[in-house]
């Protein structure tokens, strides 16, 4: 991917696509790519294409789908931080080769996409999306939706990047307003934007601000994938600029307030 910068601002959730199968060329280069994704916690997830008139597959929010990917993971400790991040690199490549996507994690028949892409013991799915050329035009359905939750709006950066301690503003450096504009730019369930960075010492601590039904058995924690998203924006626009971020899980007792997790620091 060539300019991160773009492709996340560009970037748009698509729920009326064109009708169009991909192109063989495209559907090539994601399998490849595929492959190549990993996480920085060292859990696979795994990807699987599923045909949706063959496999019976649909969503109430979408229109003119033919092809989905979900992606599946072994349950276990930071299981939905890393589907979230490896989910989100392939969301960003296809949207590089102009295919729409969007997170699909509640509006559909769940046991048919988990029996269509073989589920099994041990295993979720907490998300699939749809990977098609965007329609000319978004649905009318489609366009309140985005209304409905505030598709285009984001917390300012006080709200969610700190500087030693929980709510102190982080001051940001000049090299480091991009890739935290990246992160501020992230997608969310709901455009929740859960979220929270705190710099200490020259590291930055990732931290969930949970709401309240989002944890769950089957999906795992959906606000944890949120993390993941946003950590995966911040790790790849530091190595856009020739950086090697290392992730680590090592929390700093940092003081938070109930209800918040801290998930991962990243130092440079």
């Amino acid at each position: 991917m060539s300019n991160l910068m773009e492709i996340v601002k560009g970037r748009k959730s698509v729920r009326t696509f064109d009708g169009k199968q991909i192109s063989d060329e495209h559907r090539e280069m994601l399998q490849k790519y595929i492959k190549e994704i990993n996480n920085p916690f060292d859990i696979p997830v795994e990807f699987v294409f599923l045909d949706a008139k063959e496999k019976g597959l649909s969503s109430p929010v979408l229109s003119g789908e033919q092809l989905y990917v979900a992606g599946k993971v072994a349950k276990k400790p930071y299981a939905d931080v890393a589907f979230g991040y490896a989910f989100e690199k392939l969301v960003l490549y296809a949207w590089s080769l102009g295919i729409g996507t969007v997170w699909i994690g509640g509006t559909m028949k769940r046991e048919l996409f988990e029996k269509a892409a073989e589920l099994k013991e041990g295993e979720m799915m907490p998300c699939v999306s749809p990977l098609g050329y965007p329609a000319a035009k978004r649905s009318i359905k489609e366009n309140m939706m985005r209304k409905g939750i505030g598709a285009d709006a984001r917390k300012a950066a006080q709200e969610l990047f700190f500087e030693n301690e929980w709510e102190q503003p982080l001051n940001i450096a000049k090299d480091m307003e991009e890739v935290l504009e990246m992160v501020r730019l992230a997608p969310s369930a709901v455009n929740k934007q859960p979220w929270r960075i705190v710099w200490k010492d020259g590291v930055y601590h990732f931290y969930e601000k949970k709401d309240k039904g989002y944890d769950k058995e089957q999906t795992g924690d959906l606000q944890k994938i949120d993390v993941g998203i946003a950590l995966c924006h911040f790790v790849m626009g530091l190595e856009e600029q020739g950086k090697s971020p290392k992730v680590t899980i090592s929390d700093p007792g940092i003081r938070v307030p109930e209800a918040v997790d801290y998930i991962a620091s990243v130092n440079m």
